[in-house]
């Protein structure tokens, strides 16, 4: 399992619906608006890199609003916890 983290660039009038749309693609496990360089951020997870790859390039690009993704892959998990339950 590949987990990584998709920064995205949106056009303004479309962060709102833009995160909708991210969280909603499969392998996304949660998407936030977020304050700085960056307009949303997901939490992906993916079988392997090629998944990975399609999932960024062929799913969350293409989305109309996208200007720009940054994907950062982690390596390793440092908490066990839930971010939900954060």
């Amino acid at each position: 399992m590949v987990t990584a983290i998709v920064l995205l660039n949106a056009e303004p009038d479309r962060v709102a619906p833009l995160g909708r749309q991210v969280a909603d693609v499969p392998g996304v496990d949660v998407a936030y608006s977020v304050a700085g360089d960056e307009d949303l951020v997901a939490v992906v997870r993916a079988a392997d890199h090629e998944q990975l790859a399609d999932l960024v390039t062929k799913r969350i690009a293409p989305l109309e609003g996208v200007i720009r993704t940054r994907t950062l892959i982690a390596f390793r998990a440092y908490s066990s916890g839930d971010l939900a339950n954060i």
